[in-house]
């Protein structure tokens, strides 16, 4: 979704701060918001909800019903799946949601569009099967689900992304819509300008498909850019590598990716924290009957040898692929330099 004044809030596009208990029947209210009225349009199409949508909020509320069918349909939903939407807005993708699936539980910063979501399910079949917690979709602990269905706000695409990567036990797939750069970040191959940190990490660990590009006047306002749906699956089993460390080289790599790595390793506060923690592992891990010639040197000289090495020689982190990034933090740690 479009940019925004940095917030850590989100309306119906998704959640963030506040508290994290399920509103009730007793909760649910019929009135309208801001002096604007609402029509529910229960059981089902996209609503003539005339609620206004929040834009510091990042609201942009997705207002064609064939934008709609084709997200669910994507989602492939099945009768015994339990679905986590989040930021269901006035409930356009929530109704299809619930007629497709076990159940929905859908998270909502926007207390005005906890309302409208409940009253659009109010009395009708579906009711049972929604539940809806006001809170902040970072913040909040997710419950179990299969499927993720979610409109997101620019301002929490990226921490959205890493808490759904880190998430267990792990769900089938998530289908998302984000602004389409962020969207395109995800899939950026080794070259191209969108590769960042973001798309290496993202594609560590799980496969990410492009599904559709969706136009600015789809969404009411409309936003400033135009957006894609992407569907996201977890890499299972995940890769056998330390996140942490992992996401310590990558971070320090792309900081200046165009950079040569030697260029970007060799800094004094890089060396600095690289010897500190080398200091830290053979402490750890002494091994006085089983010393190597690395286990002697400082950073800077195993720094020095592993970017000599032809496959690394004058080559910089926006031209390096998975298998690259994975080769060179085993090369490190075999000789003793960890990123964590």
């Amino acid at each position: 979704m479009p940019k925004s004044k940095r917030s850590t809030r989100s309306g119906p596009s998704s959640a963030v701060a506040g508290g994290t208990a399920p509103y009730s029947l007793a909760q649910r209210t019929a009135t309208s918001c801001g002096g604007v009225s609402a029509s529910s349009n229960k059981g089902g199409g996209v609503s003539a909800n005339l609620v206004a949508p929040n834009t510091s909020l990042g609201q942009h509320f997705l207002k064609n019903p064939a934008v709609v069918t084709a997200i669910v349909a994507k989602a492939a939903i099945k009768p015994t799946d339990s679905v986590l939407e989040i930021g269901p807005g006035t409930g356009n993708m929530t109704v299809p949601l619930l007629q497709q699936s076990k159940n929905v539980v859908a998270i909502e910063y926007d207390t005005r569009m906890v309302r409208e979501v409940l009253k659009r399910v109010e009395g009708t079949s579906e009711e049972r099967k929604l539940k809806v917690i006001q809170g902040d979709a970072i913040k909040t602990r997710f419950p179990f689900f299969d499927v993720c269905v979610a409109n997101v706000p620019y301002q929490i695409s990226s921490a959205l992304v890493f808490k759904l990567l880190s998430h267990r036990p792990m769900f089938r797939c998530s289908v998302m819509m984000f602004q389409e750069e962020f969207a395109l970040r995800l899939t950026a191959r080794p070259g191209e300008a969108l590769y960042c940190r973001l798309s290496v990490n993202t594609q560590l660990l799980a496969k990410v498909d492009q599904l559709m590009k969706v136009g600015r006047n789809n969404f009411r306002p409309p936003p400033k850019v135009e957006s894609r749906v992407v569907r996201i699956e977890l890499r299972n089993p995940p890769p056998p590598v330390d996140f942490i460390e992992w996401d310590g080289m990558i971070r320090l790599l792309f900081n200046r990716k165009n950079k040569t790595l030697r260029s970007v390793l060799m800094t004094k506060s890089t060396l600095k924290m690289l010897d500190e923690n080398i200091r830290t592992h053979r402490a750890l891990n002494e091994r006085k009957d089983d010393m190597c010639d690395d286990e002697n040197k400082d950073a800077r000289q195993i720094i020095e040898q592993v970017v000599a090495m032809e496959q690394w020689k004058d080559k910089r982190a926006s031209k390096l692929d998975l298998d690259d990034f994975l080769s060179l933090l085993a090369e490190f740690n075999k000789r003793g330099v960890h990123f964590a």
